[in-house]
């Protein structure tokens, strides 16, 4: 074998040698380097969840104002089914026509619902128990009035002219005003008002349904006292 033979050789072991060493380098998958399945996380709450259930015409509480307008109140059964229901049923026996807003603040809220018309009445039904739920007072919230005890709401509602969150928890929401606010911001204001606003006809129907005509309303003199709001009197 020629010297030349010999050094090839050589240089063919020392590679395989090399190449060998390289594989034997090479790291082999372990525990720590296997990519491990990412956990499943769980899919945020659908947006509908947080959404109010479609407007129908059986909890669609229609409010013909002498301000000028309807306004159209969404109610809400699923979160204050009792509270809802009274409401409901003095519409439909016609308690609400003709009654004035007693107690207005600009900034806070427009209370009515009082057939005395001083803040002190309600109906011949007896009180109703407290459904305070998750419902926030912002701007068009409906709620029940009520006196310092919380199962006193009856008949008197407000409807809120702005944000107040602090109402939360403390009187039972029962709705909210889908069209028409322009026509709420406009009620008399006061404590009480000079020239009160009234409910010309309260009606429960298909939403944005025309205004049924109604007959006009004999004016009535204005209340005589007033108690903190909201605050039912009863």
């Amino acid at each position: 074998m020629t010297m030349r033979n010999r050094f090839l050789l050589a240089a063919m072991a020392g590679l395989l040698c090399s190449g060998a060493a390289l594989s034997q380098a090479r790291p082999e998958p372990t525990e720590a380097t296997v990519p491990k399945a990412l956990p499943k996380i769980p899919l945020a709450t659908p947006v509908e969840a947080f959404l109010p259930p479609p407007l129908t015409g059986e909890n669609t509480l229609n409010l013909d104002l002498s301000t000028g307008g309807r306004v159209v109140i969404q109610l809400r059964p699923d979160k204050a089914p009792e509270n809802v229901g009274r409401l409901k049923l003095l519409t439909q026996q016609g308690f609400y026509n003709g009654l004035i807003f007693h107690r207005v603040i600009d900034g806070f809220m427009a209370q009515g619902g009082d057939p005395k018309g001083d803040g002190t009445g309600g109906s011949p039904m007896p009180d109703l128990k407290a459904e305070f739920n998750d419902m926030p007072h912002v701007r068009g919230e409906v709620s029940m009035a009520r006196s310092q005890q919380p199962n006193s709401a009856n008949s008197q509602f407000f409807i809120m002219l702005a944000p107040n969150l602090a109402l939360d928890g403390n009187y039972t929401a029962i709705g909210r005003v889908v069209s028409g606010m322009e026509f709420v911001d406009r009620i008399e204001k006061g404590e009480p008002p000079a020239n009160p606003s009234r409910i010309v006809r309260a009606s429960l129907g298909a939403p944005f349904a025309a205004p049924a005509a109604a007959a006009p309303v004999p004016s009535a003199a204005p209340p005589a006292a007033t108690v903190p709001v909201p605050s039912a009197g009863q």
